[in-house]
């Protein structure tokens, strides 16, 4: 069965798309994030990453690829990535499924999508940032073919971090 005909479709995103993947991430987020960081943290890396003048200037740039999920005509998930300023590097910057969605397949489909989007531009290597505490996700990347490379601690803004693993997979 396709993934059409089954009711599931990764497509590009589309500048109309922008307000539909920021109601996305806050519902996604809050119960994802609530017991990782706290709530002052998880509104400030919303703002600074999901409001849709932000989504739209990145689809605008060309730099960015922005993909969502459709399930039965709904988005209920969305990647994003970029080329990194390492030669044959790209960073999986964003991928997110809808927790009524987990563990169906959805989030291989978008790598999947991702790491296309990754040869045909000539990388072998595809990177993300993942929160040290994300085990969850952790655990999805690493069932993917991702291996932690390094720990970071990244100062944001706002007086929050990112502590995160960096981790790595051969494209």
């Amino acid at each position: 069965m396709s993934e059409a005909s089954s009711g599931r479709l990764v497509k590009s995103v589309a500048r109309e798309d922008a307000a539909a993947i920021s109601a996305l991430a806050r519902e996604i987020w809050y119960p994802h994030y609530a017991a990782i960081i706290s709530r002052a943290q998880i509104e400030y890396m919303l703002a600074q990453r999901y409001d849709p003048e932000i989504i739209r200037a990145e689809l605008a740039s060309g730099d960015a690829w922005w993909d969502k999920l459709l399930v039965n005509g709904m988005m209920r998930g969305f990647s994003s990535c970029f080329l990194t300023e390492t030669p044959g590097e790209m960073k999986l910057d964003k991928l997110y499924v809808h927790h009524d969605h987990q563990r169906q397949g959805y989030g291989g489909m978008l790598l999947d999508r991702v790491l296309g989007i990754a040869r045909a531009h000539g990388c072998t290597t595809l990177i993300l940032a993942v929160n040290k505490h994300n085990h969850t996700a952790i655990a999805a990347y690493r069932k993917y073919g991702f291996r932690i490379a390094e720990s970071v601690v990244k100062e944001i803004g706002g007086g929050f971090v990112m502590d995160d693993y960096i981790m790595v997979k051969d494209v």
